[in-house]
């Protein structure tokens, strides 16, 4: 079975890792899927008023990419059955370019825009499955964000590998 996750992974956090471990005790074959791929073609979105601010999203596609295959890597998955590839979420007519017919769509719901990803989903005709129902989130892309721009510790909030791949990039966020 080919599942498929997705998120902006701004960056891939310990949050997302429960995410892609879920996904992947379900499927034999998982799809992450990076959303706003391009910077320039991110849109606002009425249920997540921040999520296309510039500092909302530091990293580039090609970043995220390295963090999500170094957590796939710390979860033991084989890279032959993970497919890292471009998801712009916000433009459902661009997905039947970038996602296989057929795919199972994860998703966890914890906001008002996981209810808005859900609806699009569905929309589209994939079959969803919600993870987690009813739990809370535990750590936000944005809890990293500020804890890196603060000097804070931030290292806990991110599996070992992707901490490796962002210490890396050798950039300190404003």
């Amino acid at each position: 079975m080919r599942g498929m996750i997705h998120g902006r992974f701004q960056p891939f956090h310990n949050g997302h890792l429960e995410y892609l471990r879920g996904a992947a005790a379900r499927s034999d074959e998982i799809f992450v899927g990076i959303t706003n791929p391009d910077p320039s073609r991110v849109l606002p979105e009425p249920s997540d008023p921040v999520r296309h601010l510039p500092e909302s999203n530091p990293w580039s596609y090609a970043e995220r990419m390295l963090m999500v295959k170094a957590a796939a890597v710390d979860l033991g998955l084989d890279l032959a059955c993970v497919h890292v590839i471009p998801f712009p979420v916000n433009e459902p007519e661009l997905w039947p370019a970038y996602v296989p017919a057929g795919v199972t769509q994860y998703i966890r719901l914890f906001s008002d825009w996981g209810g808005t990803k859900l609806d699009r989903l569905r929309d589209a005709g994939f079959d969803v499955v919600v993870l987690d129902e009813g739990s809370e989130k535990e750590v936000s892309g944005a809890d990293v964000r500020a804890a890196l721009r603060d000097g804070r510790e931030w290292q806990s909030l991110v599996p070992p590998a992707v901490a490796r791949v962002i210490t890396s990039f050798e950039r300190v966020l404003a």
